[in-house]
């Protein structure tokens, strides 16, 4: 794809995208919301937190180890994935809007946030991780509220991790692959 795919079309998916990117980031003009998405973009970061969380889940939850550590390789494979698309799409970050946070490509489509989010999601909360779901939400839109990732992004990222996790929760829960 060229950088002229981007380009705002009023009417069509792209200027709904930039639209809500706009009014995602405006939020962004509160110091707690803009602190907050700034935590979690960073927390985020690589998939960092979940795989923290599935190694300590790991530690806790002895009984079901294999299980924890499994999730976290689909967690960190799901972000893997997502970082090899995001190299064949090259979609730019949204330029419209002044970012809250410095991001390590300049990339956008997927989200690898939302990826790895999304996959510790199904693969954790399947472990009986219950506040993982609502924190990965909250990672996902963090990054539309710092202005680095269009909704498109974030949603074809979620839906990977969450589809990589699926594919996956046979093997996870030590089932054959």
């Amino acid at each position: 794809m060229d950088d002229h795919h981007d380009l705002p079309h009023p009417g069509g998916p792209h200027g709904l995208d930039h639209r809500i990117v706009v009014a995602l980031r405006a939020c962004g003009t509160d110091p707690r919301v803009a602190g907050a998405a700034r935590a979690l973009s960073w927390a985020g970061e690589h998939g960092a937190l979940w795989l923290a969380a599935g190694l300590a889940g790991a530690v806790v939850d002895r009984p079901r180890r294999g299980a924890w550590l499994r999730g976290t390789a689909l967690t960190a494979g799901a972000h893997a994935i997502s970082m090899g698309v995001k190299r064949v799409v090259r979609r730019p970050r949204p330029a419209h809007v002044e970012p809250l946070v410095g991001t390590v490509g300049r990339h956008s489509f997927p989200s690898s946030h939302a990826t790895s989010a999304a996959a510790a999601a199904v693969a954790f909360g399947a472990l009986g991780a219950r506040a993982v779901p609502p924190l990965a939400a909250a990672v996902c839109v963090s990054r539309l509220v710092a202005g680095v990732h269009y909704p498109s992004d974030v949603a074809a990222g979620a839906a990977l991790g969450a589809l990589t996790a699926r594919l996956g929760a046979g093997w996870m829960k030590g089932g054959p692959a």
